[in-house]
């Protein structure tokens, strides 16, 4: 469900039973056409609604809940809520708005580069504060604390200490025009060699001179040719319009390659993110094409790069215009027809075509098509995964899309529903790309080449989910849940009920009490001690369950080695249905929570009791302060004795996503036997150098096996770099795990 779903209120006055305070952000789906309203909090715990009345709330758009929601406090948001016209201004402002910022006691100067979340919001919340993002300008560069990025995510890009985030209550619009900014004289010297613009053409000289007049900075240039194209002659340039080095001005020099044509069937389709080179004199240069348009006395469709390297002319301004943001020395203006497609993801197509015959080339992408290939059997692993130059192919942090696509679908469906569910006419390109261009060719063939899953990043950067996702590393679970909730509006995988209420997600992070006993824990266990001290229980079975293991971050891990239990009993785990007493098989009418620890039972699973075990078990002095609590039981159960042929709920293990220290690889278990395992590196290798390619490789490590058959104690004394293959990787760096249910998968 999308944020537009749902209506936005903030509390005006305090309700009645009802632990809100006046100035929280609510959202809800009801209208104020009811008495009472159902809402629940954008801050505190998610998916605990409260019924308020209506007379307490007043409803507020969409942008105003965002722009109060970057409040720290209740009452600081009630108290700008009132200001009515303060919010009006700040709705109306927008980037490239020339505003003053309060930044500690001191108004400074600036332009807004980015209006939006700072972090995503955590589903199923819908909403996150809404700050702005201002780069300083004038004698205020500098003042800053940030250079545009955010807790590794870059939102927009400036110099070092020259940007800041602030709520919409320091931020206003500036009364005067913005005073011109510094010069980057320190990076020009007499004698340089540079390039610079002059009715709008590229020209080159070397520096003879600078100056400054009237607060503005020129430089004097011995130019190799004039306007009138004769050698000789000096011209002043403002600084602005000047760069050092020579940047190829067009591009009829650039012929576009016809093996990097060939490899897109359609042809190169680029525009804005898309990953660009282009030739710069004897060398290339890559980027990213970052504006599309038209400039003065120019009737060809130009872009605007902004290239890895300090190659280019400016910071994104062009003749005193800004037409994008990018650090300095990183923008480059070049006619469209002159970029090509990156080739660093396509450097293996040529390859790949010659060796495929018509038949494999039928089975490439055919447009309009939503039809999915059935999951890699443990029969075919070894002809189609096992090697280098197999499953996915890394490039630019993408291991954890990598990983997680690799894991979720190689050799299992669980998850095929989101491949050809209905989606929206925006979305449906992401879906398209995610089935035929990624899946399809990883089921059919074993391989996927790096410029596809470049492709899904930057579909997905495109549509605002993270203003990184083709350049920074993140977090797998970040990446599922746009993809799961964002873009295809997946019904949440797991239902988890806690107090008589449901509460729905789409992976469960495991957390532990201080006071668990747990030293080399199976997955069985941390999941039954995190649902234990949480008090919760599984509503129902769920298809697939993601869990994130008890760690924190790349460095911190609670458990030095995690045992993978292949198969997750989760019976006892549900809130209904018949249970079996754990110690005749009885009909169980109790559980005890304060059994759960006792050391005289077995370490996994719930203590459940039949009403004669569970008056016997707490006759014992050690046991008769517990409280056990009736269980709910099906109507149909009571009364018809012992079900000993109960049916034991299972999940089964199918990967694991593991993380050393910033890389993340995967596992994959395909068969039923101990050593059906197989281990996915994206990024196992690289042939070339900063121009070259990553090599991923699948490899099968049945040595696996040998440490699931050891004892805990055994298991315990291995030590991990002593362990065979691959094997430590699982035990030790496990990050994620994922299970399905059987009767649920598309395809058996």
């Amino acid at each position: 469900m999308t944020s537009s779903s749902f209506t936005y209120y903030i509390i005006t006055e305090k309700p009645d039973y009802c632990p809100v305070n006046p100035g929280c952000i609510c959202y809800s789906k009801d209208r104020l056409k009811v008495p009472k309203l159902k809402v629940v909090p954008l801050s505190g715990r998610p998916l605990v609604d409260y019924d308020v009345d209506v007379r307490c709330v007043t409803e507020v758009s969409l942008d105003e809940a965002g722009l109060l929601q970057a409040l720290p406090e209740d009452a600081e948001r009630l108290k700008w809520f009132h200001q009515r016209e303060a919010l009006r201004r700040a709705l109306r402002l927008s980037v490239g708005a020339t505003v003053s910022v309060e930044e500690e006691g001191k108004e400074l100067r600036g332009v807004v580069r980015y209006v939006g979340w700072m972090a995503r919001p955590t589903p199923p919340c819908p909403v996150a504060g809404i700050f702005f993002g201002i780069e300083l300008k004038g004698a205020d560069r500098r003042k800053g604390n940030t250079d545009g990025t955010f807790k590794r995510e870059t939102l927009f890009s400036c110099q070092r200490n020259c940007g800041v985030f602030a709520p919409f209550t320091r931020v206003s619009a500036a009364l005067d025009p913005d005073p011109p900014p510094p010069p980057h004289t320190d990076e020009l010297n007499v004698g340089d060699r540079v390039t610079y613009f002059s009715d709008s053409k590229c020209r080159y000289g070397m520096v003879v001179s600078m100056d400054e007049r009237d607060g503005q900075h020129f430089v004097w240039i011995s130019t190799d040719k004039d306007e009138a194209g004769k050698s000789g002659g000096e011209i002043q340039v403002p600084l602005d319009l000047v760069a050092k080095g020579e940047v190829p001005a067009e591009s009829e020099s650039i012929e576009v390659g016809a093996a990097a044509m060939e490899t897109d069937v359609d042809g190169p389709c680029l525009g804005v993110n898309s990953m660009v080179e282009v030739t710069m004199g004897a060398s290339i240069s890559y980027g990213i094409i970052r504006w599309i348009g038209n400039l003065p006395d120019l009737d060809v469709l130009m872009v605007g790069l902004e290239l890895e390297e300090e190659k280019g002319a400016s910071d994104g301004v062009f003749m005193g215009e800004r037409l994008f943001s990018c650090p300095f020395k990183r923008a480059l203006f070049i006619k469209l027809s002159s970029c090509r497609p990156d080739s660093r993801f396509q450097s293996l197509s040529a390859n790949r075509d010659e060796k495929l015959d018509d038949g494999e080339r039928d089975t490439e992408r055919q447009p309009g098509k939503l039809e999915t290939v059935p999951p890699i059997t443990t029969e075919q692993v070894s002809n189609l995964l096992i090697g280098r130059m197999k499953g996915i192919q890394g490039h630019c942090n993408s291991c954890y899309m990598d990983a997680a696509l690799f894991g979720l679908f190689s050799c299992s469906s669980v998850l095929d529903s989101v491949l050809f569910k209905s989606t929206t006419p925006q979305d449906a390109p992401i879906q398209e790309t995610l089935l035929l261009d990624i899946v399809n060719p990883l089921r059919s063939q074993g391989f996927v080449e790096g410029r596809h899953i470049m492709k899904l990043r930057q579909q997905l950067q495109k549509h605002g989910y993270s203003r990184s996702f083709t350049t920074d590393e993140k977090d797998p679970e970040e990446f599922l849940m746009v993809i799961m909730y964002h873009i295809l509006a997946l019904d949440p995988l797991l239902k988890l009920s806690a107090a008589g209420k449901v509460q729905e997600s789409y992976c469960y992070q495991i957390f532990l009490d201080q006071n668990h006993s747990l030293v080399l824990p199976t997955v069985q266990q941390l999941l039954e001690h995190s649902f234990h001290s949480a008090g919760l229980k599984l509503a129902e079975v769920p298809s697939c369950l993601i869990l994130q293991m008890p760690r924190f971050g790349k460095k911190f891990k609670m458990f030095d080695k995690i045992i993978p239990s292949l198969e997750l009993d989760i019976t006892d785990l549900l809130s209904e249905g018949p249970q079996q007493c754990m110690l005749c098989g009885h009909l169980a009418v109790n559980e005890c929570t304060d059994c759960f620890k006792d050391p005289v039972f077995s370490h996994t699973g719930f203590k459940v009791f039949c009403a004669e075990c569970s008056a016997q078990v707490h006759c014992h002095p050690q046991r008769q302060s517990h409280r056990p609590a009736r269980l709910d039981i099906p109507v149909g159960y009571v009364g018809h004795g012992a079900p000993h042929a109960l049916t034991r709920d299972k999940l089964e293990l199918f990967a694991v996503l593991c993380i050393e220290t910033s890389h993340y690889v995967s596992f994959v278990k395909h068969g039923p036997d101990h050593e059906d395992w197989i281990f996915f590196d994206s990024m196992a290798d690289r042939q070339g150098e900063r121009d070259g390619f990553n090599i991923p490789e699948v490899q099968a490590c049945p040595e696996v096996a040998m440490y699931l058959e050891m004892s805990p104690a055994e298991l315990a004394n291995q030590v991990p770099r002593d362990m065979k293959g691959v094997a430590k990787r699982l035990f030790c760096d496990a990050y994620m795990y994922l299970y399905q249910s059987t009767s649920m998968c598309l395809y058996r």
